[in-house]
């Protein structure tokens, strides 16, 4: 069973010139082949997010007679154009849509499903769509459109930013990229006005950004992030946000979406592991995409110096939308515009530089959450996650059925390199049922082929273990493959555990089902309405990995120790002294401090490599 929509990187989709003409000349065919006589360019199969698809066609028609000078596509042009200005445009409201501001305003907006009344709710962003193709159009088409329909086409612009804006309430789904792109519409839609009004424009759309978008940003992994449907970030729309900020740059040279780009493409940088798999987000945690992304991962991928194309895409989706029957459907045709029109270049290399939530070398990689708990490990080509066992997800000591990764107070970190390793120490003091404060230390230590974790803690009561994962997905050449058991050795005795009650708060890995499936199951509302990542903390118990007790290590701890990426026996051995507890592998030798730190109460820890 392979994920269904996270397929290879997206720095591997040729972007040539002669890559993206290639492309235009298929849609050229596709699209002369489909027009109707009354100008439609749809694709016959369409019924929701229609509202600005065969005006996405029509300007990735213009784009193409602007590169190659197809004689065809003029007329083609006009009279898909002509289409959509007497048949997509609305200015009655639609009955049921609950988010207007003034009733009876007779603005335009764009429809998600054309039928009256039928979902109106996904009107505002069509309406945002439907203004990024027009005014893409009014970009690349001055030539092929007659001075009446340009003028018509500025009029539209007009009407659909007046009802974003004014007639309905802004942002109503909470949704950053809907939101970002709306603005991007208005800074591109400026420039097509008179200078006065252009400029009142720009600045509307300005204040928007600053006082409806960013002054909401939360905190999530050090990063403050633009919300995303009620979330900090989401697998699927949070790279298509990095392209609308790639956008809102480009046409507007202002800094803050700089500033605001690179603190999104950092944070996807220390999430993503090197294989390019990731999951999480309140509406499509599993679901990547595929060319929406590439111009947001291309462009900051050279700002903030990293290989962000590594991010693995819905490769059908790697050149445009299509319809299930490979067909080009013309939802988000900017975004190939834009691409096109770009001229950054991948970076393709890791970033070197120390990153708090994240350890990274070679094929090895944590990615850790808020509380520095691993959300993600990556070893071998394997990937697993945060185990669950009692309502309580992570990595860490469990006795008595009671997880110790919770923290209950600050969390220090120490990044080390050395000999070609590369080391984070993570030192967190917890609470348990017995009310007695610990302190959970954690190293973890990569090669960049192999990851060793050694959890020490003071001793605990019964017969503790170490919750260390959920083997969910391996590589597999241009797919990512659910898995069951992982590439896993531990100093102690190992288990892999399967829950034994069933219903969907329990997630056996041997079952043919998604992390995403799952967490939808969960949810209050169904797929595409209800949040996975709230779902998912409803989750009971997992399929999880169970490492018992390291022998000799010191009475007075309990210390854990496995390694991921290798199945080869794993030798270790510890030491306490003043210096704190010494451990020695085949790989390596470390020193972790005592937990009360240097002067500055930071931990403590020096590393090197075995001769």
């Amino acid at each position: 069973m392979h994920l269904p929509r996270q397929h290879g990187p997206l720095h591997d989709l040729p972007d040539s010139p002669e890559a993206y003409d290639a492309v235009l000349a298929d849609v050229t065919e596709q699209a002369l082949a489909r027009l109707t006589p009354e100008g439609n360019l749809e694709h016959p199969d369409a019924e929701d997010d229609i509202g600005d698809t065969s005006l996405g066609v029509t300007s990735l028609l213009a784009l193409a007679w602007q590169r190659g000078g197809d004689p065809r596509l003029p007329d083609a042009v006009r009279r898909s154009l002509a289409f959509h200005l007497t048949e997509r445009v609305h200015t009655e409201d639609n009955p049921g849509y609950p988010n207007l501001r003034i009733r009876d305003s007779g603005l335009p907006y764009a429809r998600y499903v054309l039928e009256t009344g039928a979902h109106p709710i996904g009107d505002w962003p069509s309406t945002v769509w439907a203004l990024l193709q027009l005014v893409n159009l009014l970009d690349t088409g001055d030539d092929l459109i007659g001075d009446e329909q340009r003028s018509e086409l500025v009029e539209l612009g007009r009407g659909y930013w007046r009802w974003l804006t004014e007639a309905t309430l802004f942002n109503p789904q909470q949704a950053g990229n809907q939101a970002i792109g709306c603005v991007v519409g208005g800074l591109m839609l400026a420039r097509h006005l008179p200078a006065q009004e252009g400029q009142l424009l720009r600045s509307r759309a300005l204040s928007l950004y600053t006082d409806e978008i960013r002054a909401h940003r939360v905190r999530d992994r050090g990063a403050l992030l633009i919300p995303e449907h009620g979330g900090a970030y989401d697998n699927n729309y949070g790279p298509i946000s990095l392209s609308f900020l790639a956008q809102a740059h480009r046409v507007s040279g202002e800094e803050v979406f700089a500033e605001d780009g690179d603190a999104l493409a950092r944070y996807i940088d220390a999430r993503l592991p090197g294989g390019g798999f990731d999951n999480g987000g309140p509406r499509y945690s599993e679901q990547h995409s595929g060319f929406e992304s590439v111009l947001g991962l291309r462009y900051f991928s050279g700002r903030i110096r990293s290989d962000l194309g590594r991010y693995r895409g819905d490769t059908r989706w790697g050149r445009h939308a299509v319809k299930p029957d490979g067909g080009i459907d013309g939802h988000f045709a900017w975004m190939l515009v834009w691409q096109i029109q770009d001229t950054s270049r991948w970076h393709r290399t890791p970033s070197t530089a120390t990153v708090r939530h994240q350890l990274r070398a070679g094929t090895v990689s944590v990615a850790f959450d808020d509380r520095m708990t691993p959300a993600l490990v990556e070893a071998n080509g394997r990937y697993y996650l945060p185990a669950a066992v009692e309502r309580q997800h992570g990595f860490g000591p469990v006795t008595d059925g009671f997880l110790l990764c919770r923290p209950m107070g600050e969390v220090r970190v120490r990044d080390v390199r050395a000999d070609g390793l590369t080391a984070k120490l993570v030192t967190k003091p917890v609470v348990g049922r017995d009310h007695v404060l610990r302190h959970v230390r954690s190293l973890y230590v990569t090669d960049g082929t192999s990851l060793w974790v050694t959890v020490a803690v003071e001793r605990l009561d019964g017969t503790p273990y170490l919750l260390a994962g959920l083997p969910y997905a391996a590589d597999d050449g241009d797919r990512v493959r659910r898995i069951a058991q992982g590439d896993v050795t531990s100093a102690g005795a190992l288990r892999l555990t399967h829950p034994e009650a069933r219903g969907v708060d329990h997630f056996d890995a041997r079952a043919e089902i998604t992390q995403e499936q799952a967490a939808f199951a969960l949810t209050a509302d169904p797929r595409g309405y209800g949040n996975p990542d709230e779902g998912w903390r409803h989750l009971v118990g997992s399929t999880a990995l169970e490492a018992g007790p390291a022998p000799g290590g010191p009475e007075d701890l309990h210390v854990f120790a496995v390694r991921y990426g290798s199945e080869e026996p794993l030798p270790v051995s510890f030491e306490w002294g003043e210096e704190g507890l010494t451990v020695r592998t085949e790989a390596f030798t470390a020193v972790i401090g005592d937990p009360a730190g240097d002067a500055r109460a930071e931990p403590e820890l020096t590393l090197g490599a075995v001769a």
